[in-house]
Formats: C-alpha cells, sequence, structure tokens
C-alpha cells in the first residue's frame, strides 16, 4: 500500500520551512497539484515560482494561512472545498515551539505552541481524512521531531505538544489499518546546514548528527512510501532514537538533569534563554 503522491493532490504546511520546502521540491516532479500553506506570503511566491519554472505542468495553489489560528485553517479548507479541491495526502511539515523555562514562558507562547502542534493536525486531519476513507486511498505524512521522545527541560511544553501528536498519530494509524490510508510520522533530529564550519557554514551539530533538509524529506518520503509507521532520518539520529527507550527512566531522567543545570546556570547570568529549538517564536499577545 503506497500513498497517492504520483498525479495527486499534496497539501503541505509549512511550506517555507527547510523540510517542507524541501518536500515540496522532491514531490514537485510527481505531483498533479502542490497546496502550499504558510504564512509568509513572499517565501510562498518565490516557491511557487521556482517550481513552476522547473515542473511546467505542476498546478501549485498558495494558501497564506497562520496555522496557528484555527479560524484561518477553516476558512483555507472552506476555500478548498469551494473550488472542489480534493486532497490526497496530508503532509504537516512543521511544529513550533520555545525555548525557556516553562515559569518564565509567557502565555501566549504556550497557547501558540498548543495550537499549531496539537489543533491544527488534528484539525486538518478530522476534516481530510473522512474523504480519504471514503476514496479509499490517501496518506497522512506528520512531521514531528526526535524531542517527542526527551525528557528535556527548558522545552517542557513544547515536548508535551510533541508527546500529544504522537499518542494520536500512533492510534490513528491503527484505526485507519486497511483502509488504503496511510499514516507515517516522521522525527528528526537537527536539521541544518552540513557544510563545514570552513566553508562558512555556522556552528551546529556534531557531524555524527548532521542532516540536511534535503535528505531529512529523501527518508521521509521514502519511508512514507513503504508505510512506515515511524521514520528517524539520519544514520546517528535513527541509532540514538533507537537506544533511547532501552535505557531506564533513571537515566534518561539523570541526563536531563544536567541540561536543567544549565539552564537555570544561564538564567542567573541572562535576562532571557536562546529561543528555539523548532521555529522561533515571535512576541505576541496571547491568542484567546
Amino acid at each position: 500500500m503506497r500513498p497517492p503522491i504520483n498525479s495527486g493532490t499534496v497539501l503541505i504546511t509549512g511550506a517555507c520551512s527547510d523540510i517542507g520546502r524541501e518536500i515540496a521540491r522532491q514531490l514537485a516532479r510527481r505531483a498533479r497539484t502542490l497546496v502550499l500553506v504558510d504564512e509568509a506570503e513572499h517565501e510562498l511566491e518565490a516557491l511557487k515560482a521556482e517550481l513552476e519554472a522547473h515542473n511546467p505542468t505542476l498546478g501549485v495553489i498558495l494558501m497564506p494561512c497562520d496555522i496557528s489560528r484555527p479560524g484561518e485553517v477553516g476558512d483555507m479548507l472552506a476555500e478548498l472545498a469551494r473550488h472542489f479541491i480534493s486532497v490526497d495526502v496530508l503532509v504537516n511539515a512543521i511544529t513550533v515551539g520555545e525555548r525557556d523555562l516553562f515559569a518564565r514562558l509567557r502565555w501566549g507562547s504556550v497557547e501558540r505552541m498548543l495550537l499549531a502542534n496539537v489543533v491544527a493536525p488534528l484539525l486538518l486531519t478530522r476534516r481530510l481524512l473522512g474523504p480519504m476513507l471514503a476514496r479509499g486511498r490517501g496518506g497522512i505524512l506528520q512531521i514531528s521531531s526526535g524531542a517527542s521522545q526527551l525528557f528535556l527541560p527548558g522545552s517542557a511544553a513544547y515536548v508535551a505538544t510533541l508527546r500529544c501528536l504522537d499518542g494520536f498519530i500512533e492510534s490513528l494509524r491503527l484505526e485507519v489499518e486497511g483502509t488504503g490510508v496511510v499514516i507515517t510520522q516522521v522525527s528528526p533530529g537537527p536539521v541544518g546546514d552540513t557544510r563545514p564550519a570552513s566553508q562558512g557554514a555556522p556552528s551546529g551539530p556534531a557531524p555524527f548528527f548532521q542532516l540536511s533538509a534535503q535528505q531529512c524529506a529523501r527518508e521521509a518520503l521514502a519511508g512514507f512510501e513503504r508505510a512506515k509507521p515511524l521514520v528517524y532520518p539520519g544514520r546517528g539520529h535513527r541509532w540514538v532514537m533507537t537506544l533511547l527507550p532501552r535505557l531506564p527512566r533513571a537515566v534518561r531522567r539523570a541526563l536531563g538533569r544536567w541540561v536543567a543545570r544549565d539552564l537555570r546556570e544561564q538564567s542567573r547570568q541572562v535576562p532571557t534563554l536562546s529561543r528555539g529549538p523548532s521555529r522561533l517564536l515571535e512576541e505576541r499577545p496571547s491568542l484567546a
């Protein structure tokens, strides 16, 4: 059983993120239509021009939308329905996160992580899964993070949203077994520039863990087409994530304690911590 990518309509959220952009590029040669969803409208336009230049027969539909706002997600889906656009494959290629001690995070930031990482994927899946089941074919590719399996002080809220997403995707996959709908979760580690520092690349993870967005997208799609439940892109990351569940919980807790000590030390030295670990969040008021 394979997801209906070839000559299908694929909706990609976070299309302007590193991984989302690479997935769009790799699917452009095969899909009939790409529906690109992101809040960065100018970047969407540039991506559309690039994809159409290399793939003249490809249809590209732009849907500027902030997925952390359920109303905008609903409007986007309604617009697709008005134009009778049927989505064959859903690719959720974005999560948002902010790194700081939980007691110091603004509630608006926590709320945005919940809406973008939990509510939006569930809402999109709820609206698009029914028609896939009715047709007897479809696919959902969820890009998450290896952080979902960690005890990660400084990212407690972010990890909480990923744990929720992990439980949802794993359970949903069992619900749709045998229906023709393929569901795969991808949990990458650090993704970024893999050039050596001597060539001008910024400092990043050790070479053992380095993974380009191109390789991450390639391994994600390969696992999706094989209907794998879970994909850990990158040899080093895959080795660590395979070993991690075998470690006693006390050992994993001890590793997290080291991180917590460093964070507490930083919090005494500087007014705010560096932000990460996925996509930086803007300072904005609560979405409520």
